[in-house]
């Protein structure tokens, strides 16, 4: 009640029509909203933070999205490192199998080239 007193004792009469001063609730920091409740917030900066709000919750959003995504490729470019060692360790296995037997190979043509020669100083006595 007091207030609406404050209110009705801010009009004023200045040298023609009647004159309203400032609201003295925007004064105090009270404003209205669109359902005419009493806010500490202006309606445009009340209405401006609602709407960073909801950005803010898109953006949240999107990078949930964003971290679900690079987590599957993550997960993707995990398998395909685990299958490309695989492979690696199979090319050298089999890269070492070869040196291996080529070696075998080696020993066993000097042997039987050892035994030529020995075949061959017989056949001369």
């Amino acid at each position: 009640l007091s207030l609406l007193l404050v209110v009705l004792t801010e009009f004023s009469i200045s040298s023609g029509p009647l004159v309203m001063a400032k609201d003295p609730l925007a004064e105090a920091g009270l404003h209205f909203d669109e359902l005419n409740k009493l806010r500490v917030l202006e309606p445009d900066v009340s209405q401006k933070t609602t709407e960073l709000k909801e950005e803010c919750e898109e953006f949240v959003d999107k990078i949930g999205q964003f971290q679900k995504i690079v987590g599957g490729l993550i997960e993707l470019v995990d398998e395909l490192a685990k299958e490309a060692e695989n492979e690696k360790m199979k090319a050298i296995g089999a890269r070492n199998l070869l040196k291996s037997v080529e070696k075998q190979r080696e020993a066993q043509q000097q042997q039987l080239q050892a035994l030529i020669a020995e075949k061959k100083m017989q056949l001369e006595r």
